[in-house]
């Protein structure tokens, strides 16, 4: 049997007393959208500030610091405080990334920066138990953002950053603040033109500085070679640097050198005889670099590669060349060198040198042991004045530049001991040792001549 509603009156009278109460909720005070927001570094000083160096950073004020979403993770969900705000600076950065063609940024997401983030890896930093991020390493990745700033700069426990082949633009961040910072690669990227960055004079630990294929102008300071004493690799080819050379490059103990593709002048620095005992690789290639060739290139006995080709050098070859034991690749191609190839000099071929280039300069005679190289290949000389030599210079042009006056000093002291036989063959095991650095990266140099 069906059971009867209530009388139409009553209903009528419930209805009306849901809309007086729906009236009276609405006119009460919300809270506001600054209620509802999560304060980071506001201006109560409770918040989380990001700072340079590896203080705390707690109750900081700082009104760039990145917000998260009152939805996104909270510092209780990471596994520190420290990776909890370096996931804030990533999440900002992320941001003004506009170009992820290999879908990179869509890995900076979640808790787990140390495992899943593509391009972040974690240590810990000395006398921290925390784990944080210690390096980054965007090689490739050709993400592009307009500026790098309050990005590395605010990663307080970076030890490298590697950012090569990408499209990162802006001036390079202030990093003096990177306590354990020592390697930096910006190389082949759109920073803007600029002197070569003063702040990365201050990174007094760093080993390795690359910053290649960019559009840095103007004089190479001298700090360059006086502020990093346990710098390994310095690679600033392929830029527009201009000027002299700094006098002190003697100071540096820079293994790997590339100075190559600039428009430096004026002469090679005899204090590179100071290198003599760290320098495995140096790229003087395709300047303007003038004056005589000097005879403290041929100290460098620890070098593997000597590269002053396309510039504007003059003179005879140095005797102490001969003294070159360990070099592999010695060019000095389109220069305006003269006088004969000394025979000490194609002697090393008997032991590690595998290229001699010295086409494109005025030489106007060969020793006797350079005629078997150029028969093996192993000797460039084209483009000389050496009589019976394949391919050289017409007559003409030869008698010109050699009726120039002359003003380079002849040198025929040799400051070595000769480590050959009258065989020519290596005398005695030191031939054969290797060098460990130059073993573990053969040709450095000759690789950062590429993007």
């Amino acid at each position: 049997m069906a059971v009867a509603g209530p009388p139409r009156a009553e209903r009528g009278l419930a209805f009306l007393c849901f809309l007086v109460s729906c009236a009276a909720l609405a006119g009460a005070s919300q809270p506001s959208r600054e209620d509802l927001d999560v304060s980071i570094g506001g201006s109560g000083g409770g918040g989380i500030g990001i700072g340079i160096g590896g203080g705390g950073g707690q109750g900081g004020s700082s009104s760039s610091s990145p917000a998260p979403s009152p939805s996104g993770p909270r510092p209780c969900d990471f596994e520190n405080e420290r990776l909890y705000r370096a996931y804030l600076v990533i999440q900002q950065f992320r941001q003004t990334v506009s170009c992820d063609p290999m879908d990179i940024t869509r890995s900076w997401s979640g808790t787990d920066l140390c495992s899943s983030y593509k391009g972040f890896f974690c240590e810990r930093p000395p006398n921290v138990t925390d784990r944080t991020i210690a390096s980054v390493d965007f090689n490739g990745y050709m993400l592009r953002s307009d500026s790098l700033q309050s990005f590395v700069d605010s990663l307080p426990d970076l030890a490298l950053f590697h950012a090569n082949s990408n499209d990162f633009g802006g001036a390079v961040p202030a990093l003096g603040g990177l306590q354990y910072f020592y390697e930096l690669d910006l190389s082949n990227n759109r920073l803007a033109p600029a002197p070569f960055p003063a702040d990365v004079l201050g990174l007094t630990n760093a080993t390795f500085i690359d910053i290649r294929f960019n559009s840095f102008y103007g004089e190479l300071p001298a700090g360059v070679f006086c502020r990093f004493p346990r710098i390994q690799a310095i690679f600033v080819n392929n830029n527009q640097f201009s000027g002299s050379l700094p006098d002190n490059i003697g100071q540096s103990p820079v293994n790997y050198l590339s100075l190559a593709n600039n428009r430096f002048t004026g002469e090679i620095p005899r204090s590179i005889a100071r290198n003599a005992g760290t320098l495995l690789e140096v790229l003087f290639l395709n300047n303007s670099l003038s004056g005589c060739l000097p005879y403290e290139v041929g100290l460098l006995e620890k070098a593997t590669v000597i590269d002053a080709g396309t510039n504007r050098l003059t003179g005879t070859i140095p005797a102490s060349f001969a003294c070159l034991r360990k070099v592999e690749q010695l060019n000095l191609a389109d220069n305006l060198l003269y006088g004969e190839v000394p025979d000490a000099l194609c002697r090393l071929a008997f032991g590690r040198l595998k290229n001699l280039t010295l086409s494109g300069n005025y030489f106007t005679s060969l020793g006797s042991c350079c005629w078997d190289l150029i028969k093996e290949g192993r000797l460039n000389v084209d483009l000389n004045c050496i009589q019976w030599a394949p391919n050289q210079r017409s007559h003409e042009e030869c008698a010109k530049f050699l009726r120039q006056p002359k003003s380079c000093p002849v040198s025929d002291y040799v400051p070595c001991r000769p480590k050959y036989s009258g065989s020519g063959e290596p005398a005695g095991a030191a031939a054969e040792e290797e060098d460990a650095a130059a073993a573990e990266y053969r040709y450095r140099t000759y690789s950062a001549l590429h993007p």
